[in-house]
């Protein structure tokens, strides 16, 4: 068997993929970004096909990148953009409609009806999840409503649903094998996370055939082999697990109470509360950490739909800057962002407030105001929005005095400091900073043997840097009312 791990992941702006040793170590790495589509004022969509071509063509260039033959590779770790709805046809294998990505709000009207009706304590009873358009059952109800005769293939049996996880293995496995995995599933709004299996409540609520939907698999399990015809050999398909929970098991966070937070399109920060699915008082997700062997572990989610994408916009929308890595030497050129704030709710607010119709804003601006300050205003609202998450996590009884950091946008090390400063904790980030495909190599590397147990990839996890809170408590208090100040502004209730 082969002694190298390869790991899938599709995520919302690019799909990549890595080579990684039995040590957890980068070898090799394939990726192209791909075209983000806006058809209409919140709506977002991904081509289905250029999300299965790039995400293919990045496999072959991670296993050349790494001087390997595919026969080296002993599985593959699939990883993915959660809650992004796809449904295609069981005969072709081709999607009926885009994908509609999680950032989407085009069901934010229905959502307020099914909530006006009082139905959302019943589902967030059952799903851990609040009632929003976010998640994938809204989504998939409305392609069944609006694609021409979908409805009616659906409940004939002809039409598969998936987050992109299935998507890929459909594709993958050559529409041999339609399964997803326990973190996805949780997911979708139509997934009982305390029974484990998809509730016969919420499909009814949102008028879903059964028939649509995919297996559930532990994140460690036989997923199939992939077809010889793509990389040359068949490759057996060893794990399945939503992004931010991969990044969850990259990072180690294995022991209740260990929280991270990924840095990417979004931000996520993931507290795992091992075996207890902890209710949150403070609209927070409860959510599956991961399954291993039918067991459970169960974390708190907050969610912030735009981090990374904020700078991307500042790139490709107002073109201020010409690629994401000046914003650093953007923000240390000026001593503050001179009363800027930025509110990026392009998609509406995510936790703890889940305002879908809000807007965003750069509030502040003066005859005084540059390019820098916006720049920096923009790379503060991560750190803003991630203590609006370690806040809420608080009020539900965490104590969190450190953060592990991952994701595109901590390799930024002034923005590191400003996250350390603003939270008032210690921040930590790994030597491996792409933690969410290690962590889907890790646990392919765990179902093939390759490890023993949880506790050796612990062993492996290694600090490359830590940050700690420089600034005084009266400026970062003074810092943050100043932001919850500006969020009020975007509210729809405001």
């Amino acid at each position: 068997m082969g002694q190298y791990l390869l790991a899938i992941d599709q995520g919302t702006t690019s799909s990549r993929a890595i080579v990684f040793d039995r040590h957890g170590r980068h070898c090799g790495v394939g990726q192209q970004e791909f075209t983000q589509h806006y058809p209409k004022d919140g709506w977002v969509e991904h081509d289905p096909e250029e999300i299965w071509q790039t995400t293919l063509e990045s496999c072959r260039a991670a296993i050349a990148d790494a001087g390997l033959q595919a026969s080296e590779i002993a599985g593959i770790g699939i990883t993915n953009q959660r809650e992004t709805t796809l449904v295609w046809d069981r005969s072709s294998g081709e999607a009926i409609y885009p994908a509609i990505v999680w950032q989407d709000r085009r069901t934010a009207d229905w959502i307020a009806r099914l909530k006006s009706q009082g139905l959302e304590k019943m589902a967030s009873r059952r799903s851990g999840l609040l009632l929003d358009p976010y998640f994938s059952a809204s989504k998939l109800a409305w392609i069944l409503d609006n694609v021409p005769g979908a409805r009616r293939r659906a409940e004939a049996g002809e039409l598969a649903f998936g987050t992109v996880d299935s998507f890929l293995l459909w594709r993958l496995t050559g529409g041999k094998v339609h399964a997803t995995d326990a973190s996805n599933a949780a997911r979708t709004l139509l997934f009982n996370i305390h029974e484990q299996r998809w509730d016969e409540e919420l499909l009814e609520m949102f008028d879903i055939p059964a028939s649509l939907l995919p297996d559930v698999k532990d994140c460690a399990d036989d997923f199939g082999h992939s077809d010889e015809a793509l990389l040359g050999v068949r490759l057996p398909i060893c794990s399945m697990i939503g992004d931010q929970q991969a990044a969850t098991v990259g990072q180690a966070c294995f022991e209740p109470g260990m929280v991270k937070s990924t840095y990417g399109t979004g931000c996520f920060v993931v507290l795992n509360t091992g075996k207890r699915a902890l209710k949150s008082k403070h609209r927070l997700l409860t959510t599956v950490a991961y399954r291993l062997n039918g067991e459970v572990c169960y974390a708190l989610e907050g969610s912030i739909f735009v981090a990374g994408a904020a700078v991307q916009w500042l790139r490709d929308g107002l073109k201020l800057i010409g690629s994401a890595a000046e914003t650093q030497a953007m923000a240390e050129s000026v001593d503050s962002a001179n009363g800027v704030f930025m509110v990026p709710a392009f998609t509406g607010l995510g936790a703890p407030y889940w305002d879908p119709e809000a807007r965003g804003a750069i509030l502040g601006l003066t005859r005084d105001t540059g390019i820098a300050h916006i720049a920096r205003a923009t790379l503060e609202s991560v750190c803003y929005q991630t203590r609006d998450l370690l806040e809420a996590m608080a009020g539900d009884g965490a104590n969190i005095q450190n953060l592990r950091v991952d994701g595109g946008m901590s390799v930024n090390d002034w923005l590191m400091q400003r996250l350390s400063d603003t939270l008032g904790c210690h921040c930590q980030r790994p030597q491996v900073t792409e933690t969410t495909a290690l962590g889907a190599a890790y646990l392919a590397g765990l179902q093939l043997g390759l490890f023993d147990s949880l506790e050796d990839i612990a062993a492996l996890w290694q600090e490359e840097c830590s940050f700690s809170p420089k600034m005084g408590d009266i400026d970062r208090e003074r810092r943050y009312h100043g932001w919850k100040r500006a969020v009020a502004r975007v509210r729809s209730d405001a």
